[in-house]
């Protein structure tokens, strides 16, 4: 009885001193990986942006208002994606020139998958811009090369979809081979961040019906 009781507190001990060691590491590690990842937001906002002056995440924003939206979309399930912010793009003046979209992705083949998009007003694609990706080497790791670029300067009337023939229609953006299942994660992404920036330009009064894209939104 005694042995064991001895045994217990050893384990105590050694629980006790690895919480407070973690604890530590936490704090200490906490406020740098912190400042990492609002630099590899600021980044992203500027690579899909690069002519705006300053951004404005939303304050108020509403993620499962988010999740709503694309809860509502037609034509297509977008359950493995989030909307995690949604900022302003402005010029020098202030004038607002579109929207930078964060999502993740729960699709990829590896895990998430979370990048940024910028979308003008006038619904052109101005950028993607991954920040988080996990996929298999020299296959879906290869998405930030070779399809985010595909998407830029694209319009938005349309929903993109995934094709292993070559693309021939606008919408379409070519698979990567042997990495289809990344390439439908992101394209979806695309799709969920184009349908909840349409939604909030329509809200704030700043696109017109014809350019909102009713095939994504309605």
């Amino acid at each position: 009885m005694k042995q064991m009781w001895k045994d217990t507190l050893i384990l105590f001990v050694i629980t006790l001193v690895a919480g407070l060691a973690l604890g530590a590491v936490y704090l200490v590690t906490k406020d740098p990986i912190a400042v990492q990842q609002e630099k590899k937001k600021a980044n992203a906002y500027r690579t899909v942006f690069s002519d705006a002056a300053s951004f404005e995440d939303e304050e108020n924003f509403d993620a499962q208002e988010a999740r709503a939206v694309l809860d509502q979309a037609d034509n297509a399930d977008y359950s493995e994606e989030e909307i995690t912010m949604i900022a302003s793009a402005l010029d020098e003046s202030g004038e607002l020139l579109g929207y930078v979209v964060t999502v993740t992705t729960h699709a990829g083949y590896g895990g998430d998958i979370t990048f940024s998009m910028g979308i003008r007003l006038d619904g052109t694609i101005n950028g993607v811009s991954i920040t988080d990706i996990s996929e298999t080497a020299g296959l879906g790791m290869r998405a930030p090369d070779v399809l985010a670029p595909q998407f830029e300067g694209k319009a938005t009337d349309s929903r993109f979809t995934v094709t292993k023939m070559g693309a021939t229609y606008p919408s379409e953006i070519d698979a990567i081979s042997g990495a289809t299942i990344t390439s439908n994660a992101l394209t979806d992404g695309v799709n969920a961040g184009v349908i909840y920036c349409q939604y909030r330009m329509a809200q704030n009064g700043v696109i017109s019906d014809s350019a909102k894209g009713g095939v994504l939104y309605e």
